[in-house]
């Protein structure tokens, strides 16, 4: 099985939001719901100086939400490992929260009305279909962000799993990989 994950480059990331409001807008996105969020993280308050981290859901290899969605709303693609959310099957925030309990990175959302259903990055599954890259990679200016089969990715850019902010789930296996900004001296 091929598993499909992201690639984030944060010497190139400036935290500029453009992959924020490209995923915001292509998938009209309700005000208090993010797919996508930027993490600043210190580096040395006294200089100002900080880094980012671009995070989105990220297709783990062994999704914990899959397990604990006691409905079968949340599935994980047998041939890509995108994992997906059903809104018709899902109980809803009022009802359920398993997921988000579930994700080391409270990555699941629910919107603001009483019985909202999760939602997150789906990886731009209909640009993929089409052969495209996640709209987030699309409009990087700075080409922090790059999407693929996981594999692939690790070829071109390395193995680093874990950044200055971001913690590796060994039992998760988030399908991301990194080139960490160098710290400054």
């Amino acid at each position: 099985m091929k598993q499909f994950g992201f690639y984030f480059d944060q010497e190139k990331c400036k935290g500029c939001y453009a992959c924020v409001l490209s995923c915001r807008l292509k998938n009209h996105l309700e005000p208090d719901i993010y797919w996508r969020r930027i993490i600043w993280v210190e580096e040395d308050a006294a200089k100002d100086l900080y880094s980012f981290i671009s995070l989105s859901c990220l297709h783990c290899a062994n999704p914990p939400c899959v397990k604990a969605c006691q409905v079968g709303a949340i599935v994980k693609r047998e041939e890509d490992g995108i994992v997906l959310v059903d809104k018709e099957k899902c109980l809803g925030k009022a009802e359920c929260t398993r997921c988000l309990k579930a994700c080391p990175y409270s990555i699941p959302q629910f919107g603001s009305s009483n019985n909202a259903k999760m939602e997150k990055c789906d990886f731009c599954i209909d640009m993929l279909n089409k052969g495209k890259k996640p709209d987030c990679v699309i409009h990087c200016p700075h080409s922090a962000l790059d999407a693929g089969p996981i594999e692939e990715l690790k070829a071109k850019y390395g193995a680093i799993y874990e950044v200055r902010g971001f913690k590796y789930s060994k039992s998760a296996k988030p399908s991301v990989i990194f080139r960490p900004k160098k710290v400054s001296s």
